[in-house]
């Protein structure tokens, strides 16, 4: 009796120690397998000849800007043009009543026909010796300033119409019909102003260091040229992405603005479409190498540890992989990388905020995953 009881005491205690171990080698082995590996997206390092470019913040200007004043007084008789259009040279923009003016030349020209007729019978007076040489001399000198007296006149009246002295956009007219303007020299009224604008002027401040850097490459005949051996440069308004805009260096100033130690930039661009508006800011980028090969990365793939740029590049056992970099410029939406990576290495460009150096991680390529998207698109 007592070893039965004994048998059926130990076998339960028995049992519940071995599920207690099964039970912990069971939760130890699920604990070895750990999270799943991380999806991120790798690029490989691209290989391209480039010209490295430098960015300047640049304002453009017209080429031409003038200021539209009349040359008569009077009172303005008519406004030909609307606010903000297009006018050619010659085109009338104010007609100032000409009634005065035409009044005057109608006087200066009968005052000149008499002096001149009666200088045309001076040389037949004087051989029939019925004057003397003086008069004879003082009728040619009356008929001289009568035609002087007559083409002045003549211009006043031609300045009631007031035109547009070059091709450009016109402003708003500042003076309208039944105003009075004034043409006196030094305080001549401002009626309206015009600005050219095909081709534009774009300045920016150059730093020194990149001045230097720029002559050095233009000696040693480094830089690629256009037609005429102009040195092309390239335009971003605030609206753009990329530099569509191409135009060419015209020239630099003649010396460096001590205060601030750069020198001003005026370079050319053509605006055939008139998208270019004098006084816009814009971003622009002039060439600071020769044309050379060069590693190229994503943006995106770029990180920030303290001072120091690194990437996160894949390893051929699906880890990443923590690289310290020097970057170059940006070109062409890519960065330009010093040292620090070699052409092929593939390197994390999305995903990097989900991953640690020495994770493994389940690599997707950049170009496969863009053809899956446009697919899943269509």
């Amino acid at each position: 009796m007592k070893s039965r009881l004994f048998l059926s005491l130990t076998i339960p205690t028995l049992t519940i120690g071995a599920l207690a171990i099964l039970s912990t080698g069971c939760s130890h082995k699920v604990s070895q397998q750990g999270p799943p590996a991380a999806a991120v997206t790798v690029a490989p390092v691209e290989q391209k000849e480039i010209v490295e470019w430098s960015e300047f913040t640049g304002r453009t200007e017209p080429v031409d800007s003038v200021e539209i004043r009349p040359r008569v007084f009077g009172y303005i008789q008519e406004v030909r043009f609307q606010s903000g259009q297009l006018v050619k040279k010659g085109d009338v923009l104010f007609v100032i009543d000409p009634r005065w003016n035409q009044a005057t030349f109608d006087q200066r020209q009968a005052e000149y026909d008499q002096a001149k007729s009666e200088a045309d019978r001076t040389d037949k007076l004087l051989a029939n010796n019925a004057i003397s040489a003086e008069e004879a001399e003082a009728r040619k000198s009356k008929a001289e300033v009568a035609k002087a007296a007559l083409d002045s006149a003549k211009l006043d009246l031609e300045y009631t119409e007031v035109k547009a002295p070059i091709d450009g956009r016109v402003s708003r007219a500042l003076f309208t019909e039944g105003n009075f303007v004034s043409g006196t020299p030094g305080s001549a009224s401002l009626l309206t102003t015009v600005v050219s604008v095909n081709p534009v002027y774009v300045y920016a401040d150059i730093d020194e260091a990149t001045l230097l850097k720029f002559n050095e490459l233009v000696y040693s005949k480094k830089l690629g040229t256009a037609d005429g051996g102009k040195i092309p440069v390239e335009l971003q308004l605030a609206d753009e992405s990329e530099f569509p805009h191409k135009g060419y260096i015209e020239s630099f100033d003649n010396k460096l603005d001590p205060s601030t130690g750069s020198i001003l930039l005026r370079a050319v661009f053509p605006n055939d479409d008139s998208r270019i508006v004098p006084g816009l800011f814009a971003r622009i980028r002039i060439p600071l190498s020769e044309r050379h090969d060069a590693l190229l990365i994503d943006e995106r793939s770029v990180g920030t540890d303290q001072a120091n740029k690194f990437v996160l590049t894949l390893s051929p056992s699906n880890t990443v992989q923590y690289q310290a970099i020097e970057l170059g410029p940006l070109v062409d939406g890519k960065r330009v990388v010093r040292s620090g990576l070699a052409v092929g290495e593939k390197i994390v460009v999305n995903g990097m905020a989900r991953v640690r150096p020495g994770m493994p991680v389940a690599p997707e390529d950049q170009v496969a995953k863009s053809d899956n998207t446009k697919l899943a698109q269509k």
